[in-house]
Order: structure tokens, then sequence, then C-alpha cells
């Protein structure tokens, strides 16, 4: 059998726990990201974006610019963060602080050594205040790794996992009689999401996905909540998932790839409420 394009780096046996899933819920979640993506260009549009945000994202942070990136920048990678770009404000006006600049350097220094994935990301999570109005800060962190290097980096947002609300994409596709009643000991920990990647990535190659694996991976885990997000009536984010007539709606919104529209006006929101202006491209144009 032909195998992904994408080479799996190797992880730590303790660090690969087992995760049950269930064939027919993904069956179900590919079926819906194929059709409900035909109006809209197909699935190639929406991975093709995806390769754009990497990009930028790669542009701005890579290298000898995570400790020194630009306002305007950062500005507009937040902007394509469904989960930060609302709460981020107050870090970005009129400067990145200090603390957040930091912050992003420590994460991407030596991110070569994925050993040091968890540690890293929970050092940028303890430079800001841990409270419930500064999870976002995990996002931020999960979201640039994945951007700046996806091959070594699954997406590892809460919305894909967290552990400690027993929600996400891996609960959505658990395997097990009374799942709504089920605690999935399993923890959020890089090793969990790149197991997470390899069991989606199979279930692709089966489907005949053999190349931009990644992003496809990620669009289908992104249908995935998606599906719960509509049973739940959009409470998930309620301020960023309230149009749910396109069928794509919190695929794309999930993904942040309804950051900015052609007029450079983004959902990205300063300190005083003001939706940030900047001048970038629109990911889905």
């Amino acid at each position: 059998m032909a195998t992904p394009e994408y080479r799996a780096l190797p992880v730590a046996e303790l660090e690969r726990p087992r995760l049950e899933l269930s064939g027919p819920k993904l069956a179900r979640a590919f079926e819906i990201l194929v059709s409900g993506s035909e109006e809209h260009g197909g699935v190639e549009r929406y991975v093709a974006a995806l390769r754009l945000k990497s990009s930028l994202f790669r542009e701005a942070l890579a290298g000898g610019a995570a400790r020194d990136f630009s306002l305007p920048a950062f500005k507009a990678l937040c902007a394509y963060i469904p989960t930060v770009r609302r709460r981020i404000g107050p870090y970005l006006d009129p400067q990145p602080s200090e603390r957040l600049r930091l912050a992003v350097g420590a994460l991407l220094e030596g991110r070569e050594d994925t050993a040091t994935a968890d540690a890293r990301i929970a050092a940028f999570c303890a430079s800001f205040p841990e409270d419930r109005s500064h999870r976002w800060v995990r996002d931020l962190a999960a979201e640039i790794l994945h951007n700046v290097d996806p091959e070594r980096y699954p997406l590892m947002c809460r919305w894909v996992w967290d552990a400690r609300t027993n929600t996400g994409v891996l609960r959505e596709i658990w395997h097990a009689e009374n799942v709504d009643q089920l605690v999935i000991d399993v923890p959020d920990r890089y090793g969990t999401f790149v197991m997470l990647r390899e069991e989606l990535a199979q279930y692709l190659a089966g489907n005949g996905v053999f190349r931009d694996v990644i992003h496809y991976v990620d669009l289908l885990a992104a249908q995935v909540y998606a599906g719960y997000i509509s049973e739940q009536g959009g409470t998930y984010l309620r301020a960023d998932f309230s149009s749910p007539e396109d069928p794509m709606v919190h695929v794309r919104r999930l993904l942040g790839l309804d950051g900015m529209d052609p007029r450079g006006r983004t959902r990205l929101k300063a300190a005083d409420g003001e939706a940030f202006i900047v001048d970038d491209v629109n990911l889905l144009n």
C-alpha cells in the first residue's frame, strides 16, 4: 500500500497512547468535508489556503525573526487563530509586549528537538497569567509551532483535544459506548497529537489521499469538530460561529481561514474592541 508523502518523526514509545477511533465517524466527516467544499472550489482550495497560512507564519517567525517580529506581521498571524484573535489585543497595542516577544522566541528556540515540545509549551503558557481568560495562550503556542514547522508539530489546539475538559476532536471520534459519559484517559501532550495525526493520515491514505496529507488531516479534524459545533447550536466560540448556513463555515473558522476580508479588515480585536486593519492577503481569495 502507498503511504502518505510526509514522514512522521519518531516519538518516544511512552508518549504514544493507544487511541480508539471510530471508522464510521471518520467516514461520515470525510464525506461531509468533500461534499461541503465542492461549491467553494473543492478541498484543494482549502488545502492551498492552509499552505499559504503556514507560509505566512514561517516568513514572519522562522529563524531570527522569532524574537524580533514586526507588529503588522504578527497581527496578521493572530487574525488567523480564532480562539486568540479576540483576546490578544492588549498584548499587541501599541506594540507587542516584551513578554510576548520573549515567549515566542523561547517557544521556537530548539524546535528541532520535539522531546522538549511539552516543556516549551508549558513555559510559554507560564509567561502569561494562568487564569480562564488566558486559556487562548495554549492555542497561540500550538498554532505557532504547527504553522512554522508543520512536519514536526501537528495541530495541538484545545479544540483538537483538551484533557482537562474532556472535549475536542478526539472525543468526537472516540470508539466507545456511552462516550458522552466517558472520561477519556489520554493526556493532551505532544505524543497524543502525533498519534492522532498518524491515525488520521492512515485513514486518509486508505481513501486515496497521499499528497498534502498534513493539511488534509487538519481539514478532517476541523470537520469532525464542526459537526459537534453544529449539533450544539454553535455554542462553542459563540461570537465566531454564528452563521451556520454554509456547511463549511465552522471548518473555515476553526482553522482561521476567515481571518481577513479583501479590504484588510480582520477579526482580530484591539484592546478597545475595534477590529485591526492590516495589509495582507485573504487566504481564500
